[in-house]
């Protein structure tokens, strides 16, 4: 069962995308976008999610700028509209309503009461703050790109945290990986898996640098770290 759910914040309210699996009671995690808004890739990601087990929720980050973003054809506009929306988006803000998400699903009737936080591109980023900021009892970031800007919160990671970085990503360069490598290397709650041969979004369904192997690599070592981590 899928629906949108509102989320309430001191400065207004934003929907959420949600999908229910089976179990009456699971913990939840808040899926987090690409710069693309609650597209057909987020919708589907979200579906996997609820098969994993877990109830997935996935929040309208643009929701200040402009709400109900959803881009899935990715041609020239879209992919300009993108871009500008990710240079207006407030990361900080961004994190307070992925708190504020995760606050609301702890909350929700079918949820067991933990919550983790995977997110995807801009979402990988969000995610990777998030984890450094807040406190989800979990974290999967997906190629979170500018994420070498942040090393300096690598240490306030407290709970578990996955990575998955792409060896030929266009938007992370070797340099930038490296960093983010070395630093995770610091903090025993931090886990990093780079994939060789792999663009940025390898695991982006129907994207064009979409890799089935490398995805299903990725997506089986997410699936098993938050059970592993979400009672």
């Amino acid at each position: 069962m899928s629906d949108y759910l509102d989320i309430r914040t001191p400065d207004g309210n934003f929907h959420a995308y949600r999908v229910l699996p089976k179990a009456a009671k699971a913990p939840a995690v808040v899926v987090v976008q690409e710069i693309f808004g609650i597209n057909a890739d987020m919708k589907e990601t979200c579906r996997w999610v609820a098969d994993q087990g877990f109830i997935a929720v996935c929040p309208d980050l643009f929701w200040r700028i402009e709400p109900g973003v959803s881009m899935s054809s990715l041609n020239e506009a879209e992919w300009k509209k993108a871009f500008a929306l990710y240079q207006a988006f407030d990361r900080d803000r961004g994190v307070a309503d992925i708190a504020a998400t995760m606050d609301h699903a702890r909350g929700l009737a079918q949820a067991s009461g933990s919550c983790a936080v995977m997110g995807f591109c801009l979402g990988g980023l969000m995610t990777f703050l998030t984890a450094a900021r807040q406190r989800p009892d979990a974290a999967v970031s997906y190629y979170g790109g500018e994420t070498d800007k942040y090393l300096g919160e690598m240490p306030s990671v407290h709970k578990p945290l996955l990575m998955h970085l792409a060896e030929e990503d266009e938007y992370i360069a070797p340099p930038a990986r490296e960093r983010i490598v070395k630093a995770a290397k610091s903090n025993p709650m931090v886990t990093v898996h780079t994939y060789p041969k792999c663009n940025h979004a390898f695991a982006r369904h129907n994207g064009v640098h979409y890799d089935a192997a490398a995805a299903a690599l990725a997506n089986s070592r997410s699936s098993e770290f938050l059970r592993r981590h979400l009672a």
